[in-house]
């Protein structure tokens, strides 16, 4: 019999096949050292695992229910049960130095979670867990593929995302109507950009919000209808063709462009 009922306002599918379970704690073997904070573990699947090789855990849920059924099934989690929205958390707060994230992510917000882990990214080393298939595409698509867009684009340039196993809906209670599938996201060695990283972010959103188009289009809302360089060759691809550099160089073109233009403005303001 069922303990708690999965809650769909909060995205609930509860895994019960432990053997993907345990496949999944075994996505950190590379990070023993570290602590771990798992998301959402709701009955604890997932939980026991990560207890069993004795990670330094803690997990934060946001669902009463579960956070009871936790702190009574397991113990050993005394003290570290955070009963928090893990999009809320301040995470650089709670860890002073580098550790893991981990979960059967709830499908509604996984996006979030990972542009939140992103926030953090001087200290999460490793972001594992499962997602639906389609997020899990998008986060490892090279470019080129119809799945490169926006959060390829802007997760890769700090994480070597790997897509590991597909998970089928029969390994959940109750089955979801799509394909799941385990990601792993390992930070990688870059420091910098090289260019304005909110301008990164602007230039990686507005191109892809028209991504039918080319670039000399899908720019104008940013560069306008007048930016003198759209006869360079990058501006006639389409954004899900460009990688990583090409759009931190594409970025550098805007950067320069509208520097240039607030200082004509503000030399015309101070104009007599």
């Amino acid at each position: 019999m069922r303990i708690i009922r999965p809650k769909k306002a909060l995205g609930q599918h509860f895994l019960t096949d432990a053997g993907i379970a345990r496949r999944i704690a075994e996505t950190l073997s590379a990070h023993r050292a570290l602590p771990v904070l798992e998301v959402g573990p709701g009955t604890g699947a997932l939980t026991r695992f990560l207890l069993d090789e004795a990670y330094d855990l803690s997990v934060v849920e946001v669902d009463m229910e579960s956070v009871g059924y936790l702190r009574t099934h397991f113990p050993a989690l005394r003290g570290r049960i955070l009963a928090a929205d893990f999009l809320r958390l301040d995470l650089n707060a709670l860890y002073p130095s580098a550790f893991c994230v981990i979960g059967n992510y709830p499908y509604h917000i996984s996006s979030q979670i990972f542009f939140k882990v992103l926030e953090s990214r001087e200290k999460v080393t490793c972001c594992a867990g499962m997602v639906q298939k389609e997020v899990a595409e998008r986060l490892a698509a090279p470019p080129g593929s119809r799945t490169y867009g926006i959060i390829s684009a802007l997760i890769q340039p700090w994480y070597d995302v790997e897509y590991l196993f597909t998970v089928s809906e029969e390994a959940f209670d109750p089955p979801p109507r799509v394909k799941s599938a385990v990601v792993r996201l390992t930070r990688s060695s870059r420091q910098t950009l090289g260019c304005s990283e909110t301008l990164y972010r602007q230039v990686v959103k507005t191109s892809f919000n028209q991504r039918r188009k080319t670039l000399r289009n899908s720019m104008k809302p940013l560069l306008g209808k007048d930016f003198p360089d759209y006869a360079r060759p990058v501006f006639g691809e389409r954004p899900e063709r460009l990688s990583v550099e090409q759009f931190v160089e594409l970025t550098l073109v805007a950067q320069r462009f509208l520097e240039s233009e607030n200082a004509n403005e503000r030399e015309k303001r101070n104009t007599p």
